[in-house]
């Protein structure tokens, strides 16, 4: 890259423009939050028994104890079954009261539920019995909607840049949000959540690229990790939102209607000057340089632009790089890895919020709030560790903490829910830190490709969270055994990763030297102030700053 580096310091770091940039990201952030965890607030257990209003046609005046007394069975606990019931038969009531009923069926006219209950998922669609599995499918496939929307955002938006994508997911979020409002059947809403699903994908990977490549060294990963704080905030108002509004339909529309707030400063959303570099668009660069230089009461020396010049061959970065040099093939490998054994620990603890034992809105409340110290102890850790020992130990214990929640009795809520809070917590800073770290790994024009492929495999995690959640029903302990022994293993494979603290981004693949060796030597280089062994035709910068 011809200079580009070097510009964007006189530029500034973390000016007035990159604030704006940051600032931009809250909205979306908070719904993303929203739409990732809404449905646990819109199938609330409540209690139901089959429609036996049969038998009113022959005792009109029965009151309801007797008329479940008279057409349903009750369980080993006394307690009346919820999904089955007497089968009705032709006889007068003395009869039935008389000799009583004894075949069983399921339940063929629905189901009742308390008539204070305002409407739910659960309530308006049935999803109980035999349709209570479609609660933990229809997660899978909001989920599958994340693995979507990265296989086709991430590779969009290095080519066609990052504002048209982070607009294009903008737009269809609120537009499948506010749909979901309205839809008339089950499957049509987990059609639209599969929609949703995607766009945040597009939203989450395009901003937190467009910071990273606009934000200087020393201040980009605490500019991406306040993005992640947003998303705790977004977190802890869902809990507040669904406490006041219990009814589903207006639930999803106050939560999506605000993003469309965002299209109000889509005049300041800027493109990325590296990426537009990488394409070869060197007057586009410099136009959108001079805008963020003037924004932040900066001058560009002419000379300094001319640095950007075109390369004769533009180099464009392909899926198969990833995997075609060494390098890069083990840290897409481990890192990929790593994703995985993350989303998969840290959904398995959120969507469990419902079955700690203690009031889910309280617990969501604390579940979001334990987030903010989570992200923002992540700039200590990292700074002070740096990337690799900090993902590694940040892993290892939130597995750890699951293992141990299998020990805990089902009479002790408190225990479980602190356990599980200390576990979100880990899983939080350590998610924080595989944003930075993936995004400080992968080169420019393979970047948002290679972060793609991580949330690739973050989102195949996610949609096997919810399925695994349903191997309690052999056991309670499984499902928590599974998410703690996956993080501890991926934990260990992080150790195999380069350093990246103190370094800048690579631009280009390498031409055959690995950037393992350049951020080896400038992790030494950089007590110095010096880093070496930087490839021909990247940023000839010599002087770095330490960062994290």
């Amino acid at each position: 890259m011809s200079g580009v580096g070097e510009i964007l310091k006189a530029v500034g770091d973390f000016g007035r423009f990159q604030k704006c940039l940051v600032l931009l990201s809250v909205i979306p952030c908070l719904s993303v939050a929203f739409h990732q965890f809404c449905q646990l607030f819109m199938v609330v257990e409540v209690p139901y028994h089959c429609d036996t209003s049969w038998i009113r046609a022959v005792g009109l005046n029965l009151t309801e104890e007797e008329q479940l007394n008279l057409t349903l069975p009750r369980g080993a606990d006394g307690e009346f079954e919820q999904c089955s019931m007497y089968s009705p038969v032709d006889w007068d009531l003395d009869s039935i009261a008389a000799y009583g009923l004894n075949d069983t069926e399921k339940c063929i006219n629905g189901w009742v539920y308390p008539s204070e209950q305002p409407p739910s998922l659960l309530t308006e669609f049935d999803l109980v019995c035999d349709r209570k599995n479609l609660n933990d499918i229809a997660q899978a496939i909001y989920m599958a909607g994340l693995l979507l929307g990265s296989m086709i955002f991430g590779p969009l938006s290095d080519r066609i840049g990052r504002r048209p994508v982070i607009l294009l997911s903008v737009f269809l979020q609120g537009l499948f949000g506010l749909g979901i409002a309205f839809v008339p059947h089950f499957y049509v809403y987990m059609a639209f959540r599969c929609v949703v699903g995607a766009t945040v994908s597009g939203i989450t990977m395009t901003i937190l690229a467009l910071a990273t490549e606009w934000i200087g060294v020393s201040s980009r990963p605490k500019a991406v990790l306040t993005s992640h704080c947003c998303f705790a905030i977004g977190q802890m108002i869902l809990a507040g939102l669904s406490y006041g509004i219990r009814d589903w339909r207006l639930l999803e529309i106050a939560g999506s209607v605000p993003i469309f707030v965002f299209f109000l400063c889509i005049g300041i959303l800027p493109e990325s000057a590296r990426w537009l570099v990488t394409k070869g668009k060197i007057e586009e660069a410099k136009k959108v340089l001079q805008k963020a230089a003037a924004t932040n009461k900066r001058s560009l020396p002419p000379e300094l632009l001319e640095q950007l010049k075109p390369e004769k061959e533009v180099k464009s970065g392909s899926f198969l790089d990833l995997f075609w040099k060494k390098h890069l093939l083990k840290v897409t490998l481990i890192m990929s890895c790593a994703w995985f054994v993350n989303s998969f620990v840290y959904y398995g603890l959120s969507l469990n919020v419902t079955n700690f034992g203690l009031d889910i809105y309280l617990t969501q409340l604390a579940f979001g709030a334990v987030e903010i110290p989570a992200r923002v102890g992540c700039i200590f850790t990292l700074q002070r560790f740096g990337r690799r020992k900090t993902q590694a130990v940040l892993l290892v214990l939130s597995g750890l903490v699951c293992l141990i929640i299998t020990g805990i009795p089902e009479d002790q809520p408190v225990a479980t829910t602190v356990l599980a809070t200390i576990g979100k917590f880990a899983a939080s800073a350590s998610f924080s830190t595989s944003y930075v770290y993936a995004a400080e790994l992968f080169p420019t024009i393979v970047r948002q490709t290679g972060v793609g492929l991580c949330s690739m495999s973050a989102r195949v995690a996610g949609i096997l969270a919810p399925l695994v959640r349903l191997l309690a029903h052999y056991h309670r302990a499984i499902p928590m055994a599974i998410f703690g022994s996956t993080p501890v293993l991926g934990g260990l494979l992080c150790v195999l990763l380069p350093e990246t603290r103190g370094t800048d981004l690579p631009d280009d693949t390498g031409d055959g030297r690995p950037p393992p060796e350049v951020y080896e030597n400038a992790t030494s280089g950089s007590q110095n102030g010096q880093v070496k062994g930087k490839d021909d035709g990247q940023d000839s910068e010599s002087t770095k700053t330490t960062y994290f």
